[in-house]
């Protein structure tokens, strides 16, 4: 469990951003802090003067996590990027980017200009942002245009050199006028790649040179110069502090990076999708002691890049890893395209690379117990469910269930565990078209026998497009089936996967008389489970699961049942006439409850088809059907 007071003491007085999460472990807020400590803890402490808003989204909250960044700059571009991502329930959402300017060089010119820009596209074009201060940016353009002498206007160059006189820029002399060929491609390249390291983040230069201008100015008692001159070193210091949340290129690239202690590692991934920094996961890993930086990186990406079905153009790794090429080679023909494998040595990419490298050090260090409390509840009790049956890989788990009452529209549930925990994504919805009253397992046999031959279907298929079975829904078969009941279920199972020539192993999850788990039925022997187990913890979450998701659609089939069975039989009203009541009228209840008038007023109703259904709830021979069809519900 998540214990909010205990997190609460564990946060760094950093700047970052913040990330709280409801119940249902959905993003519900994202914010910025100067420090992390002082700000998240604001919000769980009694105060009068919380707004409404606040006060219910923090009755709500159940954990949150954090990411730190190396400025404030950098959590607010952060906090915009994963608020556009996720789309948080308590957030103002942001429309766009017009709050964060940009520096642009084209350098798909042949005459390069550096210009403000609104926007990031993917063109020839070299851009530097975004930063918070539209004034600081636009000063320093101005200075670099200044101090490099480069064009502002918007001829074709070289076609239009000459053709018209120079601009006013030249001849107060802030521009060298490559409009009229005063100065080469080469010399004015020259001025641009100087500009570009100014930009880049070499600032010592210019602000020594701005600052002796400015103290000059002053000495000579010209106080408005030396003002303009602070100014300057204001603006400049503002672009200075640049950030890594996004990059110009706008590729998807992943950042990895770890933090390890003894047999203990966590690796820290970054997201980067179309440029922008939109979220992180972090893994706990157990390291054997003299494992080196390189083998652990290498092991995680085989392993976590051969189980996501999304593999990004470049990964952004901390180290070099073994067999490189191997690696680069298996990742772009996965992809269908070319994935590179860099390791930064300089810049913003490297000051990435560093910055998860951190957050993992910072996971690794704060949340130790809670992780390896997770891993145990989850992979751990994975690992002893494989031990109990004797098999040796069980990550992908998949329950099935059949619901009925007295036969009346069963239907069967499949849900899948990956790694220990729910994959909500893969769950699946069979209604039972071939058995007539309740017979779970014939049920059984259809449910099954529809999920393994669509698969295999789906496979045949996929095969010939030349993808990976992981691109289907159904194409990727469990390590592990697990059945709600003994041997009745689990030899119904096997059956099927004999005859669809399928061997995966089954197990039951037999209950007690009391419908509580009691054990697992495997290879003719029921096998008790430590009932204070992890194991048993998860088998019994696995089957209570199945079970709820098998009874939450039987009801909504019984619900529209009942819709059918009493509006649909009522002469003058179709499925229109059918919804337009349900829409206004909310339930069977209030439409029997309504009046003549209010029936007549609802949409696609008219006087006489209201009359109709009035006459129908109200009369002897109907109001029995209709008490029994409400109570059914």
């Amino acid at each position: 469990m998540f214990n909010i007071e205990e997190e609460l003491k564990k946060l760094p007085g950093r700047p970052g951003v913040y990330i709280m999460h409801d119940e249902r472990d959905d993003i519900i807020y994202v914010g910025k802090a100067i420090s992390l400590k002082n700000r998240v803890r604001q919000y769980f402490q009694s105060s009068r003067n919380k707004s409404v808003k606040i006060q219910q989204m923090v009755e709500r909250i159940r954990r949150f996590e954090y990411i730190v960044t190396d400025s404030e700059l950098e959590a607010l571009v952060l906090e915009c990027n994963l608020i556009k991502e996720h789309r948080p329930k308590y957030n103002t959402m942001l429309k766009d980017d017009k709050s964060y300017p940009f520096i642009k060089v084209t350098l798909g010119e042949e005459f390069p200009r550096v210009l403000f820009s609104r926007t990031m596209k993917k063109d020839k074009s070299r851009y530097f942002g975004p930063y918070t201060s539209a004034g600081a940016v636009k000063d320093t353009i101005d200075l670099i245009k200044k101090l490099y002498k480069l064009r502002s206007c918007s001829r074709s160059l070289p076609r239009d050199i000459g053709k018209e006189r120079p601009c006013l820029y030249y001849h107060i002399g802030q521009c060298n006028a490559p409009c009229q060929g005063k100065i080469s491609k080469e010399e004015y390249r020259k001025s641009i790649d100087e500009a570009l390291e100014f930009l880049n983040g070499n600032h010592a230069p210019v602000l020594e040179m701005l600052e002796k201008k400015m103290n000059e100015a002053s000495e000579n008692m010209d106080f408005e110069e030396a003002i303009e001159y602070r100014d300057l070193i204001q603006s400049v210091n503002q672009v200075a502090q640049r950030q890594k949340i996004t990059h110009g290129d706008g590729e998807d690239k992943d950042v990895l990076a770890m933090a390890v202690e003894g047999e203990d590692a966590v690796m820290q991934v970054f997201f980067i999708r179309g440029g922008k920094m939109i979220g992180r996961e972090h893994f706990y890993l157990r390291v054997a002691p003299h494992d080196t930086r390189s083998a652990i990186l290498s092991s995680f990406v085989k392993q976590y890049y051969a189980g996501t079905p999304f593999v990004p153009r470049e990964l952004m790794l901390e180290t070099e890893i073994e067999d490189h090429e191997v690696v680069e080679a298996w990742l772009t023909e996965k992809r269908g395209q070319r994935v590179y494998l860099h390791v930064p040595k300089k810049g913003t990419k490297e000051k990435l690379v560093e910055m998860a490298g951190e957050n993992a050090a910072i996971v690794l260090r704060q949340d130790k117990e809670r992780i390896k409390r997770e891993e145990g509840r989850t992979i751990g009790a994975v690992h002893e469910i494989e031990k109990l049956l004797g098999i040796e890989y069980a990550m992908r788990m998949e329950a099935f269930d059949i619901s009925n009452i007295s036969g009346f529209e069963s239907v069967g549930s499949m849900i899948v565990y990956e790694k220990g925990k729910p994959k909500r994504s893969d769950y699946r919805k069979f209604k039972i078209k071939t058995v007539q009253g309740p017979d779970d397992y014939a049920s059984m046999e259809e449910v099954l026998t529809r999920r393994f031959s669509h698969g295999l279907e789906e496979q045949r298929e996929l095969e010939q497009k030349g993808m990976g079975y992981e691109m289907g829904s159904f194409s990727r078969f469990p390590d592990l089936i697990m059945m709600d009941g003994g041997r009745g279920q689990v030899n119904i199972a096997l059956k099927v996967l004999e005859k669809l020539g399928i061997s995966i192993p089954v197990c039951g999850m037999v209950k007690d008389d009391y419908h509580r788990t009691r054990g697992i039925y495997f290879e003719n022997v029921e096998l008790p489970i430590d009932t204070h187990s992890e194991a048993f913890r998860l088998v019994t979450r696995i089957q209570d699961e199945a079970h709820r998701f098998a009874i939450e659609y039987h009801r909504s089939l019984r619900g529209k049942q009942q819709v059918h069975s009493i509006l649909d039989d009522i002469e003058g009203i179709g499925p229109t006439r059918r919804k337009a009541l349900m829409r206004t009228f909310k339930s069977l209840e209030a439409v029997r409850d309504a009046t003549l008038e209010q029936l007549a007023n609802a949409p696609s109703m008219n006087m006489r088809s209201a009359q109709q259904v009035y006459d129908f709830f109200h009369s002897k021979e109907a109001a029995g059907v209709s008490e029994v069809t409400v109570e059914y519900s």
